[in-house]
């Protein structure tokens, strides 16, 4: 903090030579997968400037371009030794690697090359042409394949989207009712999505009368709302909206749209407020199938950086309240009438419908 605070660095102390730099003129460059882990005082004394991820089609580009000639070149292979398939290049890029850069995709056509000069030395000159089917040959299995979402909503289940190190990811949120009081929240969550988690709770609690629900069903069981990949750390306020959708879903017992994503933070009035990383999850959701994707109002200006022919293939959809996204996100919005008393639905594990039916 001494280095970079203009009122200090002008005569910092080195303490292992005991001599004083001016450093009130040195540009430091700093860089950082995730912002949430700076700690404040030293973010406050940056520029934060944001570099966006690659699309699949910039690394193909890459690859073709600047990746596989180098490559070719320090394996010893002439450049027609290897002839790449688009389809393959892409393949590689979605089922191979997990990222924003490109990484871990020179990696992976470096081991391509590798195994492919190990046969020129031992006298095997035949020109190699990789494409698909072919790829489970030199790389393995995939060792990244997205969860297509499901063709059929379920109840109580709803797709975010969240921005990470690695770009953007689409998580499949899941909740349940059981015996007993309370939330629980699992899947590493950290302590913003944990709150994001009691918003949402307490906006539906709020609404359930409204939606001809008994306003105590969910006061009555213990509500759980579970994040698969529980191994990975979670955090960030881009969760609030999933979790009020699926326990909507979960307390109406009407399912939530499958080919639906959304993202944003939710207050207990159900505003909706805006994120940030727009690109990255609108290419998460390219990448998982999603047609539609539920927006934060504030945030559709940013669509204009999204490359045009990811948004010609997804729907975006602007919302600033909860009604709005649940409108979205239902398959039918919940009819107001009496309030009626619900028992915990129990979920079928063939099509996902709630079994328990309402009683006046």
């Amino acid at each position: 903090l001494e280095v970079l605070d203009p009122e200090q660095n002008s005569k910092f102390s080195d303490h292992y030579l005991n001599v004083a730099f001016d450093l009130s003129d040195v540009f430091f460059i700093a860089t950082a997968n995730l912002l949430d882990s700076i700690p404040g005082p030293l973010r406050d004394r940056m520029e934060v400037i944001r570099i966006p991820g690659y699309t699949p089609e910039e690394k193909l580009e890459i690859a073709r371009s600047f990746l596989i000639p180098r490559q070719l070149e320090e394996n010893g292979l002439p450049a027609g030794r290897i002839h790449w398939s688009d389809a393959a290049v892409l393949r590689i890029v979605t089922d191979y690697t997990f990222e924003a850069g490109v990484r871990n995709l020179e990696r992976q056509v470096a081991s391509i090359c590798r195994k492919v000069a190990r046969r020129t030395a031992e006298g095997d000159e035949t020109a190699v042409r990789v494409h698909q089917r072919t790829l489970a040959k030199y790389l393995g299995p995939p060792l990244h394949v997205m969860e297509k979402p499901s063709s059929k909503g379920e109840v109580g289940v709803a797709n975010g989207l969240a921005w990470t190190e690695a770009g953007g990811d689409v998580l499949r949120l899941e909740t349940a009712m059981t015996k007993g009081r309370g939330l629980v929240l699992t899947g590493q969550l950290g302590d913003v999505m944990k709150e994001s988690g009691q918003a949402a709770l307490t906006f539906v609690r709020w609404r359930l009368a409204d939606f001809g629900i008994d306003e105590q069903l969910l006061s009555r069981h213990q509500v759980h709302v579970h994040v698969p990949a529980g191994s990975i750390p979670k955090d960030g306020p881009s969760a609030g909206i999933t979790i009020a959708v699926a326990l909507a879903s979960l307390a109406t017992g009407i399912p939530v749209r499958p080919d639906v994503a959304m993202t944003g933070e939710v207050t207990l009035r159900g505003r909706v407020l805006p994120v940030g990383g727009v690109r990255e999850i609108a290419l998460a959701a390219l990448r998982s199938g999603i047609s539609s994707v539920i927006l934060p109002q504030r945030n559709m200006g940013e669509l204009k950086e999204i490359p045009g022919e990811i948004a010609r293939k997804i729907k975006f959809i602007g919302v600033s309240h909860m009604d709005e996204v649940l409108k979205a996100a239902l398959e039918r919005m919940p009819t107001r009438g009496k309030p009626k008393v619900r028992s915990a639905p129990s979920t079928s594990p063939r099509t996902g419908d709630a079994a328990a039916r309402s009683t006046d």
